[in-house]
């Protein structure tokens, strides 16, 4: 009878969350006696296995990179018609400022069979144009940083949803016993080092979904992961005699209480333990030869850089980690455009070009999706003062580019079209969710069916919105 009455809300609240969470992975079909989430089967065919994803934090430009725009050399220092801007919202920086048009300060030229525009400050992912799909249609429905970058990740501006990582771990699980599905690696860019957009780590969180499948980030230095590492006087067989104590006390807690999170709680510790083998042979670079070092740059021998993650992102996709988020932070050039978007093409041409070109050589390319892209793009105008060697470009959610290559996706294509001045897109429009349905359905996954129930909505990463975008799907 005490025991009914200690049945608090709390109590009866977690324990029907721990059945609804055994409905939830019924619903993919683990198969009779099965207990491993690698085993969930998709609701298709997928074509790739796991996912690379390159994000450019701060809002790359577009019309300096993939978006060859010859329209604004004849308009440059011409004001943006308003029949061209249709009364679309600017952010506060311009909303009361002249919009002379600007003209690139490079020129682009035409690679591959593809015959792809690409400008002169990519002269290695030149070399891979006939490996990629180049969209120059995305658009987003955010115009500043956070909520931006936040929309890409987790289909939300609002804070709180699981990141997409955590929704693959969620429902496709792990690829690899020993090491996290879900890999975060970051870089600082050098094209701008004063005021680069913070980045949050709730944006590899996993929301409402439970901890075990939050990203888990990588340092460079002597602790890739934080805490990993046994104190002073603390033996690996220690540390396996606490563990299996613990286990006890979190399966009895678990008896008790009913309470999912200790599920998650029990994974971690022993991922935690697996994972003081297996991370230190992962990151340690020096059995890598000479040429695959030449390949990436320089920087791939310097820990913590992007050329060095892009190295990172290959190993880590060798043993099969499910999805590997790289963040390159500095693609917000407000101003000083032409001196601080060039280093920041430095620091991801090479690396960028040589992963595609490592994992086509590995075979990796073909199940491995990879991603190249920020939260939006920047304006056909200047922000402050335009010269004839400086200026700069604002926020731009209209229109702008991202690249993707291999699994499933038509390599060689530039899918898309923006208006004559770049400012708008006029053929084959892609929105942010249609973006990660077409990834979820490249992993086999339908992403209106693919859903995670709380608080009493059926939550997705497309949220009510999104179509798979079929004709850059081979």
């Amino acid at each position: 009878m005490s025991d009914l009455l200690n049945l608090t809300r709390r109590h009866f609240l977690e324990k029907a969350a721990l059945g609804l969470g055994g409905l939830a992975l019924s619903s993919f079909d683990l198969g009779a006696g099965s207990k491993s989430l690698s085993e969930i089967k998709t609701h298709f065919a997928p074509r790739a296995k796991r996912v690379i994803y390159l994000c450019q934090s701060g809002g790359p430009s577009q019309l300096e990179m993939f978006d060859y725009k010859p329209a604004l050399q004849k308009y440059h220092t011409q004001e943006l018609p308003d029949s061209v801007r249709k009364g679309k919202r600017v952010t506060d920086f311009t909303a009361k400022a002249s919009k002379p048009m600007t003209k690139s300060f490079v020129d682009f030229k035409q690679y591959g069979q593809s015959g792809t525009w690409i400008s002169d400050l990519l002269p290695h992912i030149s070399g891979i144009v006939d490996d990629i799909c180049v969209v120059k249609s995305m658009h987003t429905d955010a115009i500043n940083h956070d909520p931006a970058l936040t929309f890409f990740q987790t289909g939300s501006q609002l804070t709180g949803r699981p990141s997409i990582g955590s929704w693959l771990s969620y429902g496709l699980g792990s690829l690899n016993d020993n090491l996290p599905t879900f890999s975060v690696l970051l870089s600082k860019g050098s094209g701008r080092t004063d005021g680069a957009q913070p980045l949050q780590s709730r944006l590899w969180g996993n929301g409402f979904l439970e901890s075990l499948h939050q990203g888990v980030q990588y340092r460079s230095g002597k602790d890739p992961v934080l805490y990993l590492n046994n104190p002073d006087g603390i033996t690996h067989s220690n540390r396996r005699e606490v563990l299996d104590h613990l286990q006890l006390l979190n399966q009895k807690y678990l008896e008790k209480e009913g309470n999912a999170e200790v599920y998650s709680r029990m994974a971690q510790y022993e991922m935690a333990y697996r994972m003081q083998t297996s991370v230190p042979e992962t990151m340690d670079l020096s059995k890598e030869p000479d040429y695959i070092f030449d390949m990436y740059g320089p920087e791939s021998r310097i820990p913590g850089t992007y050329a060095a993650n892009c190295l990172m992102a290959r190993r880590l996709a060798e043993r099969d980690v499910r999805f590997i988020q790289l963040y390159h932070q500095g693609w917000d050039q407000h101003n000083d455009l032409p001196d601080h978007l060039s280093k920041q093409c430095k620091d991801i041409d090479q690396p960028s070009a040589a992963l595609i070109k490592d994992l086509k050589m590995r075979g990796l390319l073909e199940d491995t999706l990879v991603i190249w892209g920020g939260e939006f793009g920047r304006t056909n105008y200047c922000q402050g003062k335009l010269t004839d060697t400086n200026y700069g470009r604002d926020h731009h959610p209209y229109c702008f580019s991202m690249w993707m290559a291999g699994g499933g996706i038509k390599p060689g294509l530039s899918y898309g079209e923006t208006d004559e001045v770049g400012y708008n897109v006029v053929n084959n429009p892609v929105h942010v969710h249609d973006f990660q349905a077409t990834l979820l359905h490249l992993l086999g996954m339908d992403h209106e069916r693919f859903t995670f129930k709380h608080q009493g909505r059926r939550f997705r990463l497309t949220d009510v919105h999104g179509h798979v975008i079929k004709d850059i799907v081979s």
